[in-house]
């Protein structure tokens, strides 16, 4: 019985906050910039309003960049004239169309494989569907000035390490070699076994791709593809593949470029089902916990206000 009223009063808040995320058809469209900021998503027809909600919302308050989006293949004629609409015709890359080459396919590695390719000319930020901005974001606006990456941490106390000392923190060789860990934990206890060449002390950090930034003018791929060659060493094709290990990646890459930023906790958090601090001014509302209360529909309705009518 709890189970079924646990389901219908989640399906009441997705109500609840669909109707919230749909007013922002009303506020008014983002006039992009060719600036050399690129905020970049991957998205598709489900998550087209709460997708707006984020985008907007962000760059109401970094007054920067251009637009640009992964489309996982869903995206119908119809999302896309209303991606035109609002964000000011932004370029739209067919998912399809992303070679990977050595790394995985899915996963969201199309997504961070190509952040890398157009990391060349422009500085990019990856941003998730289900984030909210909610006050100011000087820290990005800085790091963009210093053309420093950045990333959402994981949790409060995540912080740079080096492979050997992640490694040493995490789970022994069981834990690497067993079938039915997760892959993120898996790699990371593994670390200290990963070959690196072209990085003289690599470094780590348990960040969170739902929300990064990626420096212009750095080396793309090549530091993402020598790490995926390594950690399929390690775990095997069909492990390293599974759900997460883009996200690893992207950690790593972000940990070993010059100056990273982590972002303060208490400003750019993950949403834990533990409220939302007054000065919070960036919130990710991970899927365990999205429609845990209503902390997800009030940021939306107050993200949405803050945008005004068009």
């Amino acid at each position: 019985m709890n189970r079924i009223v646990n389901k219908l009063n989640r399906l009441w808040k997705e109500h609840k906050h669909r109707s919230a995320a749909r007013a922002v058809l009303d506020t008014p469209p983002v006039v992009p910039a060719d600036d050399g900021v690129v905020l970049f998503s991957m998205i598709g027809t489900r998550v087209l309003l709460p997708y707006l909600v984020a985008v907007k919302s962000l760059h109401a308050q970094l007054r920067k960049g251009r637009i640009a989006i992964l489309d996982d293949g869903t995206l119908t004629d119809a999302d896309r004239a209303i991606l035109a609409a609002h964000l000011g015709n932004p370029r739209i890359i067919s998912i399809a169309d992303v070679d990977t080459g050595p790394c995985p396919r899915g996963g969201t590695w199309e997504r961070l494989l190509t952040i890398l390719d157009i990391r060349a000319h422009d500085y990019v930020i990856q941003l998730d569907s289900d984030t909210v901005t909610l006050g100011d974001v000087s820290e990005i606006a800085e790091a963009i000035g210093g053309n420093r990456s950045f990333t959402l941490r994981g949790d409060p106390d995540s912080q740079l390490l080096s492979f050997a000392e992640l490694a040493s923190r995490t789970e022994d060789d069981a834990f690497l070699f067993n079938p039915d860990a997760h892959v993120q934990g898996a790699i990371e206890s593994g670390l200290d076994r990963v070959n690196l060449p072209m990085v003289a002390s690599p470094l780590y950090v348990r960040g969170c791709s739902g929300f990064a930034g990626f420096a212009r003018g750095s080396s793309g791929r090549t530091l993402a593809e020598a790490f995926s060659r390594e950690a399929e060493r390690l775990l095997g094709a069909e492990r390293w593949a599974r759900w997460g290990s883009e996200q690893v990646t992207s950690n790593m890459v972000i940990a070993n470029e010059p100056g990273a930023l982590l972002l303060p906790y208490d400003h750019y958090l993950n949403f834990w089902d533990e409220g939302v601090p007054d000065d919070a001014r960036f919130v990710h509302f991970i899927g365990s916990y999205r429609f845990s209360g209503t902390a997800y529909i009030d940021a939306t309705r107050a993200a949405v206000a803050a945008l005004g009518r068009a």
